[in-house]
């Protein structure tokens, strides 16, 4: 085994120095960040600058390809540049149109000596961030490859603070608690996912993630030596082989999102900008919304109901609660612990032979579905993903003839390049049967709800399922999943929980499960968060009569903008979005109770109705206590609220007629 790229990771003296060739610069368009590149003994090196501060020092790329000889060094061409301009328009998103403005160079590098081949490095700055991805072009001689590591390297300058999730392998649902601490004090050789983020003294911000994964094994990060060095999820069965491929082929995009302020990466539509236009021919039976999910809640139905179970009666009485209150979806899950669907395995797991296209005796998902309609709501399924992978073509074909509306598909738990390949396939077959998906047990986003908008939201988080279980979802867990997995994209939250208690009341309870932080924090966090098909977990009587529901009921799941009013990493945050002509504005905070202003300069021209949630003074003994006042305001107004400790803020900003 040869190795392209083979360079060593010590410290280059100024002899290295010396053989380096001039540095070529690429400038985002305002010219706040800086890529340099050039290349040492025939090696390629890199940094990165954000108005004029270094964020990584210079940083060797190296790629490890099974079978190829390039030991006798690279050799840069001439670079390409040219500027970017595309105004596109996102059909799921926190934006619906998007200027994505960028410089971009292409360094085209070939081995040394014959056959030559070659492998461009090609490098976009856009104003909120960087990204550069391996580019493998058709030539001869050379068809496929196998990559054994790729091994970017990426030296942080300083000592930042690091706020990510260290993983045990790469064999994971990406759910846990985040880790805060200096670069300094990281641990080697220890695995981190991404998205993670470096705050620099003086105002600076950096998350590094990925764009676009497709056919390629997920990265994550790993310090060694002082360093971060890309770690590719390997291939099934084995530890070596991350990714093979024909050419031509290319990596996702390695992204660096960097600002002066955190509100500014969470604002930023840089992963979107990386992927392609849609592949959807017909979007128009697309559409995102709330969804039911009576596994959290326990399937909870009143007494009076008859015979409640994987049947006709059960779903109807989640359907008439959606049609009564405008809830787009009711999902249809287990019940007793047994799949809605024949399956011989036990704990949610598939048995030897289960089928995703034969419900359970008395269900019958065509009259399901059939009812649903009439009431004007959609239908959803919870699969399996083993259990539906072997039947897709069938089983898509089937769910489409029931009119289904889309699924949940659960315990992926990998993101090697064979489950991220599986999942596209599904994204592609769901989307020729008009089925939406929720990656459910998934790896991160990467912004392909750009290309497949059908992909209404994915986990990759530890969220609300587990207060079923464990104390661990806090109102401070919560901002982190904000400034750091949000930075990826939408996430599947289990949203919706009704019944907050004070901390030392808590209890784990599997049915009617308990909630931390107020009342306000869950209406809030419907804001704060981005879901293109957020959950309503709770049972119907949970809900209907009761205090801040009406806001559930009426905020939006995508949206025209989004921006970030005020924030402050681990501690509290505000976010304003607009739908139409109004706007909504959620704010958390962590344990710690504070007063914020919410400025409303964000706001056009014009007179809007304030619908304003806020906690109650009593919170500390009944969380679910809040007050409700509408007041008339404009743009050169604020609202003052006081969030109580794990408490929140929601804002109805309805845009008055004549204004």
């Amino acid at each position: 085994m040869k190795f392209l790229f083979k360079l060593s990771l010590a410290f280059f003296s100024l002899t290295f120095a010396a053989a380096a060739q001039k540095k070529i610069k690429l400038e985002s368009p305002r010219g706040n960040i800086v890529f340099n590149f050039r290349m040492i003994d025939k090696k390629p090196f890199y940094s990165i600058a954000f108005k004029g501060k270094t964020v990584v020092d210079e940083s060797g790329l190296a790629l490890q390809i099974e079978f190829e000889n390039f030991e006798r060094g690279m050799t840069l061409g001439k670079p390409v540049f040219r500027n970017g301009l595309e105004n596109y328009e996102l059909i799921v998103g926190k934006a619906k149109h998007v200027e994505s403005r960028y410089k971009e160079v292409i360094l085209p590098i070939s081995e040394s000596g014959a056959p030559f081949k070659k492998i461009d490095i090609v490098v976009r700055a856009f104003d909120d961030g960087l990204a550069f991805r391996y580019e493998y072009p058709q030539q001869g001689g050379w068809t496929s490859y196998t990559l054994l590591d790729e091994n970017t390297n990426i030296k942080i300058s300083g000592d930042p603070m690091v706020h990510a999730l260290f993983l045990p392998n790469y064999t994971t649902s990406h759910e846990g608690e985040y880790t805060h601490a200096r670069w300094s004090a990281l641990t080697n050789d220890s695995l981190m996912a991404v998205p993670a983020v470096f705050e620099f003294p003086g105002n600076a911000f950096m998350a590094i993630t990925e764009a676009a994964l497709l056919d390629y094994a997920g990265m994550y990060l790993m310090k060694h030596d002082n360093r971060l060095i890309s770690k590719l999820s390997p291939l099934p069965g084995q530890t070596s082989v991350k990714v093979k491929a024909n050419l031509p082929h290319h990596s996702p995009w390695r992204v660096f999102m960097i600002a002066d302020r955190m509100g500014a990466l969470l604002e930023s539509n840089i992963l979107t900008d990386l992927n392609e236009p849609t592949r959807l021919k017909d979007i128009s039976w697309l559409k995102p919304g709330k969804t039911t999910f009576p596994w959290w809640n326990g399937n909870v139905t009143p007494d009076t109901l008859n015979a409640p179970g994987n049947n006709f009666v059960t779903q109807q009485y989640y359907i008439d609660f959606c049609a009564r209150n405008g809830i787009e979806y009711h999902s249809v899950v287990e019940y007793g612990l047994h799949q809605w669907y024949v399956d011989d395995g036990v704990n949610f797991q598939p048995g030897p032979h289960p089928d995703v296209t034969k419900p359970v005796p008395g269900l019958n998902m065509k009259d399901v579905c059939d009812y649903a309609k009439s009431k004007g709501v959609g239908v959803r399924v919870w699969v399996h993903w083993a259990a539906l992978y072997p039947q897709l073509d069938t089983a898509f074909a089937i769910f489409e003839q029931w009119g289904l509306s889309g699924m949940m598909v659960d315990f992926m738990d990998r993101d090697d390049q064979e489950m991220v390949n599986i999942q596209t396939e599904m994204l592609e077959k769901a989307a020729r049967h008009k089925l939406h998906i929720q990656f459910h047990g998934a790896y991160k986003p990467t912004g392909l709800h750009r290309t497949y908008p059908n992909e209404l939201t994915r986990e990759g988080t530890l969220n609300y399922e587990v207060n079923k279980w464990e104390k661990r979802i806090t109102p401070d867990h919560d901002l982190d999943i904000v400034f750091i997995r949000m930075l990826a994209g939408a996430t599947d939250y289990h949203m919706g929980g009704f019944r907050a208690v004070p901390d030392a009341e808590f209890k784990v309870q599997y049915t009617r499960p308990l909630m931390l932080g107020t009342r306000c924090h869950m209406l809030g966090l419907y804001v704060v968060f981005e879901s293109y098909l957020q959950m309503v977990c709770d049972y119907p009587a949970a809900y209907e009569g009761q205090e801040g529901f009406d806001f559930v009921k009426r905020v939006p799941t995508v949206w025209h903008e989004t921006k970030v009013l005020d924030g402050k990493l681990r501690e509290f945050i505000s976010i304003a979005r607009r739908k139409d002509n109004d706007w909504y504005v959620g704010a958390i905070t962590n344990h710690s109770a504070r007063s914020i202003d919410i400025k409303l300069d964000f706001l056009p021209e014009g007179t809007y109705e304030a619908e304003i949630y806020s906690d109650s003074n009593n919170v500390a003994t009944d969380p679910n206590k809040l007050d409700k006042r509408i007041i008339v305001v404009t743009k050169k107004d604020s609202i003052p609220a006081k969030l109580a400790p794990g408490g929140g803020l929601a804002v109805y900003l309805k845009k008055l007629p004549g204004n």
